[in-house]
């Protein structure tokens, strides 16, 4: 018995000996190994879920070479400033998407709820330009330090995560932009150019909301209109996207 109570104590001190990882101790070594890929924010591989592929894009006012497809993922030039849709409308859905910006101070975007007429307008028109809708910022961290670099002012943007109206209605989650219009995210959880990254972005009633990496950032509500195309941005920079995946909802 005594050898038993001697042992039970040794034990119980070499475990008290036992320095405890804190998160930052645990979050710091799966940064430190660079074959781990990035979580899904929601099981993408349910009932419902389906991949986004080329025969679900249509061309808008891009360049013949703006947008190609390579062994499942999307290739994008930047120019000219443009966008590719996808050949439907929806309404109410869940988006799953990884994209990795090839150079610093890469600016791209995905557009949510885009609207018919300005769709129209694009491809009519055959020039460059954005639709109305609203955008989920996807820029890269040295899009700032350009924008610094230049003298000019950078408070009025973040970069990855931002969610704002264009030419349409919405009341933006706070935090907010100086000037109210956009929902900048909680935390800048994005990867800089060269890594991939996920976006979550859930749309549904008038709502849309953000997640970078697996974590909520931003978003907004009050939506008008709440149905429309989804669109990929090509915006001046080189970027990829690929595992792009939808599940729509009622």
């Amino acid at each position: 018995m005594t050898i038993k109570l001697w042992l039970t104590g040794v034990l119980l001190m070499a475990w008290s000996c036992t320095p405890a990882r804190s998160a930052e101790d645990v979050a710091a070594s799966a940064d430190a190994d660079s074959s781990m890929v990035v979580r899904a924010a929601v099981d993408d591989t349910g009932p419902g879920w389906r991949s986004l592929v080329e025969s679900d894009f249509t061309a808008v006012n891009s360049a013949e070479n703006t947008w190609s497809w390579s062994d499942g993922t999307l290739h994008c030039t930047g120019k000219p400033v443009s966008v590719l849709r996808t050949s439907k409308p929806v309404k109410n859905f869940e988006l799953v998407v990884e994209w990795m910006h090839e150079r610093a101070a890469g600016n791209s975007g995905v557009f949510v709820w885009t609207t018919p007429e300005s769709i129209e307008k694009l491809t009519t028109d055959g020039k460059p330009g954005l639709p109305a809708g609203i955008e989920v910022q996807i820029l890269d961290h040295g899009y700032t330090d350009m924008i610094k670099a230049r003298g000019q002012n950078s408070d009025w943007f973040g970069t990855n995560g931002d969610v704002f109206p264009v030419r349409v209605k919405m009341t933006p989650f706070p935090p907010l932009s100086p000037d109210g219009s956009r929902s900048f995210p909680r935390k800048h959880l994005a990867k800089g150019h060269g890594n991939w990254n996920q976006y979550y972005v859930r749309a549904i009633n008038g709502e849309v909301r953000l997640w970078v990496n697996g974590e909520e950032v931003s978003g907004g509500t009050n939506i008008e209109p709440a149905e429309g195309y989804l669109c990929l941005e090509s915006e001046g920079s080189p970027i990829q996207f690929r595992k792009l995946r939808i599940r729509e909802l009622p």
